[in-house]
């Protein structure tokens, strides 16, 4: 049986529980060559909340999250945005990809890279208004970096650069917030500035998930839990799905029982 039939077998119809969901995932299968990064995974995210997408290295968190916005080609399976097709509603997500896949090289300066995320608004013929300029700067503000407006993106430090991408999604105003390790390589400072926002979010009504790699601060950031190593292990509140059990499935003997017993687990 080749990759593509079987990961087209038994996987769910997309109407099914999506019409409510911001994004729903289903049968998802992303093929590097012919082994499957990601193997027929379902996935509902529950509006209003903050779901964490955790695995070990080459589990398929990021892929997953790229085959959901297009920007990988999946080899079957597809993505819901609030019950309705990517193409339709693109502009009710903002993505924040992973800093090191960010050429920081470009010539930029801070204020143009918030400015970007205002590209709907600002329409074809690009033309920025006074308006526009304080709106970037109030979202600037809300991450703590007004005073970098001018410097140049590649100037500054790893964590000022993720916050300023952070800006840059605040800038679009979506209601689905997709961040792709928002926390990796950054300082505590800053790792607490873009929780304090994206919880900020969640309080606001928006949906925010995130692949995320420290498994000690996933039950104090995140509602919910996205378990995966190529295939769904388990989704759910962390209260209920975040446990030793799970994280054995999802993690094999790459923890020890000693690490587990340090995370703060639901019991089960």
């Amino acid at each position: 049986m080749s990759l593509e039939l079987a990961a087209n077998q038994g996987t769910a119809p997309i109407a099914d529980q999506v019409d409510d969901s911001p994004l729903a995932i289903r049968g998802m299968t992303v093929s590097y060559g012919q082994k499957p990064v990601v193997f027929s995974v379902d996935m509902t995210v529950t509006q209003g909340a903050m779901t964490a997408i955790v695995g070990p290295n080459g589990a398929g968190k990021s892929t997953l999250l790229k085959a959901a916005l297009g920007i990988v080609k999946p080899l079957s399976g597809q993505s819901m945005i609030y019950g309705q097709s990517l193409k339709s509603q693109r502009h009710r997500i903002a993505y924040v990809p992973q800093r090191a896949s960010v050429d920081w090289d470009f010539p930029t300066r801070v204020i143009d890279v918030v400015l970007m995320g205002l590209y709907r608004e600002l329409g074809l013929l690009r033309r920025i208004r006074p308006r526009h300029h304080d709106k970037a700067m109030a979202c600037l503000d809300r991450v703590g970096m007004t005073d970098f407006a001018e410097r140049q993106i590649g100037q500054l430090s790893g964590g000022q650069q993720q916050r300023v991408f952070l800006a840059r999604a605040l800038a679009q105003e979506a209601d689905l917030y997709l961040l792709d390790e928002p926390f990796a390589g950054v300082d505590a400072a800053t790792e607490k500035a873009i929780i304090s926002v994206l919880k900020g979010l969640r309080d606001e009504g928006k949906t925010v998930v995130a692949v995320h790699h420290d498994l000690s601060t996933v039950n104090e950031y995140f509602d919910r839990v996205f378990m995966i190593n190529t295939r769904k292990i388990a989704e759910g509140s962390v209260a209920e799905a975040f446990t030793a059990a799970n994280l054995e499935k999802t993690y094999g003997g790459r923890l020890v029982t000693g690490q587990i017993d340090q995370l703060d687990l639901a019991a089960g």
